[in-house]
């Protein structure tokens, strides 16, 4: 019987759209689905001349693999990646290789590389960001653990891969769960960007008073200078999508309750673990949470009332700055999200580099965007940096737009327009271009009641005060 070369498990939109990009790239590529109906689909999609077979027998499906098997999970995080672990690893050989490619929470992916390596297994956690089309035509894809596998993989991966310049992105993200995790703050800052362009979006349109026409107009012409990201770019094409079921634009019908799959959280719940401040990602997911209380903000609009917007002086200016405040609360969202990466590296001795991080991002995936070639630029300069606004360049970059930030933030605030994500992301720059915080003092608190000790300025050591004899 004909041997194929890679199995794909889970034949919804993801993972039929990756399996037939691997087939279109010359790998014969087996699929399996409990789902009859998709497993029959499965042929009508693939490209004519391509080696696809599709079953929905899970024994069928492995004998059908070449050894060492090559297969892809493409089914939800949690308990189905277990299930399907439980069903298949009895009848894999040793040395078979099994890729998590959903978005796993990388304390699994751990759990599940020590269980399936006890059984001489191979088991690997694999980000894959960039929708249905990147799926198809070449994603993001974020590999990390076991070094053995990604070796026999990389051919695959580099030729299914987005291509930037001729480079795959695709590259080794570290060790163990490295490559989930390296996923999980691509969400966390794809949840940054996409509030932070919702708020832009609102200050246009109350502030500047823009119709859905002249919207498209202002994200397309910022698409085609240095915010030129795919973000922007779909945000743009948004604003010309009409409603079939209205004579109106189909945004302006879609309810302001946003969903969420909990990769957003999890970033947050991973940066207060480990101790990294990412309060632009931290907002962005309260933000989704507040949308959701839809009933109680019509009656808190309606027992609040505002007063009417003072509309900006000059509207070109007033756009142009919501540009420039937009750029940069995009620049600092991604600092917030690779700097956990570094501590986390550090943490979890993953030894990610970010240098490939940035590098891989640049096509294929939801947060893509030219600005990450400075970013690479500075990783190769400095592999270890800590922050990228440590960067001279960046520095530069943000020194030239952090007067629009601030009037754009004092507009929105004067005015009641909602900017938890552009006020949230100027009061942590703030914050951490700042020599002397004012918690010297939140400090000597918690050494008044709770005796927590302190730090001085002027000697080294560790100090307590019996504060209650100050008035005595």
């Amino acid at each position: 019987m004909e041997k194929y070369n890679y199995g794909v498990i889970g034949l919804g939109v993801m993972g039929r759209n990756l399996l037939y990009n691997i087939a279109d790239n010359g790998f014969s590529t087996a699929g399996f689905d409990l789902d009859e109906e998709k497993v029959k689909e499965l042929h009508n999609g693939a490209t004519p001349g391509t080696q696809v077979k599709g079953t929905a027998s899970l024994e069928d499906f492995v004998s059908a693999l070449e050894t060492p098997r090559k297969i892809i999970l493409m089914v939800p995080a949690g308990k189905p990646v277990d299930a399907v672990l439980e069903n298949i690893t009895p009848l894999l050989s040793p040395k078979d290789i099994v890729v998590d490619a959903g978005n796993s929470y990388f304390k699994d992916t751990e759990r599940r590389i020590a269980d399936l390596t006890s059984k001489n297994l191979h088991f690997m956690g694999m980000g894959v960001s960039g929708g249905e089309q990147g799926a198809r035509r070449g994603p993001s894809i974020m590999p990390g653990g076991d070094l053995e596998a990604f070796t026999l993989l990389k051919p695959m991966l580099e030729l299914i891969a987005a291509k930037v310049n001729g480079e795959a992105c695709t590259a080794y993200m570290g060790k163990g769960s490295a490559g989930n995790y390296v996923k999980m703050v691509h969400n966390g800052i794809e949840y940054a960007i996409m509030q932070l362009i919702s708020e832009a979006y609102d200050l246009l349109r109350k502030g500047a008073n823009l119709n859905n026409d002249q919207l498209y107009e202002v994200f397309k012409k910022w698409n085609e200078g240095e915010m030129n990201s795919f973000l922007i770019e779909i945000t743009r094409d948004i604003f010309k999508q009409k409603d079939e079921l209205t004579d109106g634009f189909l945004v302006d019908q879609i309810l302001d309750k946003a969903g969420a799959k909990g990769t957003g959280k999890w970033t947050s719940e991973q940066a207060m673990e480990i101790g990294v401040s990412i309060p632009t990602i931290d907002i962005a997911v309260t933000s989704r949470i507040l949308s959701a209380y839809k009933e109680e903000r019509v009656k808190a609009s309606q027992l609040y009332a505002k007063e009417e917007i003072i509309k900006p002086e000059n509207t070109e200016l007033f756009i142009q700055e919501v540009g420039e405040a937009l750029y940069l609360a995009t620049l600092i969202s991604y600092a917030q999200g690779l700097a956990l990466l570094v501590k986390a590296s550090e943490e979890y001795q993953f030894e990610i580099p970010l240098k490939d991080v940035v590098k891989i991002w640049r096509g294929g995936c939801i947060i893509r965007s030219v600005l990450l070639e400075k970013f690479y630029s500075a990783y190769t300069q400095a592999p270890d940096l800590s922050n990228i606004l440590l960067n001279q360049e960046i520095s530069g970059i943000v020194q030239s737009k952090i007067k629009s930030l601030r009037k754009t933030a004092a507009f929105a605030v004067s005015n009641g327009i909602p900017s938890l994500g552009l006020q949230t992301t100027l009061g942590y720059f703030d914050a951490y271009t700042t020599e002397s915080l004012p918690v010297n003092l939140i400090q000597a608190q918690r050494d008044y009641f709770g005796a927590h000790t302190y730090q001085r300025v002027d000697r080294e050591g560790v100090f307590h005060t019996s504060w209650q004899n100050v008035n005595n």
